[in-house]
């Protein structure tokens, strides 16, 4: 995926894995109750900084905290910018 936005020094871009919509038993989840999901896929990475090297890479699969990043759109997507020690785990 070619993407315009290039994040600055520990700075990661992720786009969010979608919202669960079914139980495990089949229940549908309305909207208002679905949880923001805590994964999601790495799309682009910054540089780092002189102390601190990037250990992510562009498609890696990783796990965020709850209130992490900033949330943002660009060309109809939603993704979210985080520094990279909001980063929990790669999966």
């Amino acid at each position: 995926m070619s993407i315009n936005i290039k994040p600055l020094a520990d700075r990661v871009l992720v786009e969010p894995a979608p919202a669960e919509t079914t139980t495990a038993s089949g229940l549908i989840i309305p909207d208002s109750a679905k949880e923001k999901p805590l994964q999601g896929k790495v799309i682009a990475v910054g540089n780092g900084t002189k102390d601190n090297p990037i250990t992510v890479k562009e498609g890696d699969t990783v796990l965020y905290g709850k209130y992490a990043g900033t949330e943002l759109s660009f060309e109809g997507n939603d993704y979210l910018i985080m520094r990279e020690s909001d980063i929990f785990a790669i999966i």
